[in-house]
């Protein structure tokens, strides 16, 4: 995936937000960091894998993506405004189930929160690629919901959402 291209189109998003809202040299981590860890929270309940007394099954599978990369926009928006956009993710082997790797993405959110420094970030960055790979998006799907829902993100913006 071409993270440089996604870090140009969030920077893009981003500098218009902060310009329309006034916030130029607010520091916007913890919010970001908050909105990131809601987003998540809506992933998860879209795959509904942890609703272990439900016989609901998962939301459709575009759903279950656009939520991912509502997720993608508020890590690539963190990198950002840290500085950490030249970071190198790790291939991560993990064998936990969807519910664990959930998990482990709050635990990574929380550990960049309390030490913000680029290693954490690039293991936020790794888990969140390795969750996608366990909800069985490619690189690809990825980068095309991402550009889709960024274009939903500037129209929003248009039409003072």
């Amino acid at each position: 995936m071409n993270l440089f291209k996604l870090y140009e189109i969030q920077k893009k998003l981003d500098d218009r937000i902060c310009a329309e809202h006034e916030l130029e040299g607010k520091n916007l981590i913890g919010a970001k960091i908050l909105a990131l860890q809601v987003e998540l929270g809506e992933l998860a309940n879209e795959t509904r894998c942890f609703k272990f007394w439900s016989n609901k099954g998962p939301s459709p599978r575009e759903a279950i993506l656009e939520e991912y990369v509502d997720c993608l926009h508020f890590i690539l928006s963190i990198g950002l405004e840290s500085g950490f956009t030249g970071i190198v993710p790790t291939k991560i082997d993990n064998t936990d189930n969807l519910t664990g790797q959930f998990q482990d993405m709050f635990a990574q959110i929380t550990a960049f929160q309390h030490k913000p420094a680029l290693n954490n970030y690039e293991k936020l960055f790794s888990h969140f690629l390795l969750l996608g790979s366990k909800l069985d998006f490619t690189e690809e799907e990825i980068y095309r919901a991402y550009i889709k829902k960024n274009k939903i993100n500037h129209q929003r913006q248009d039409e003072g959402y």
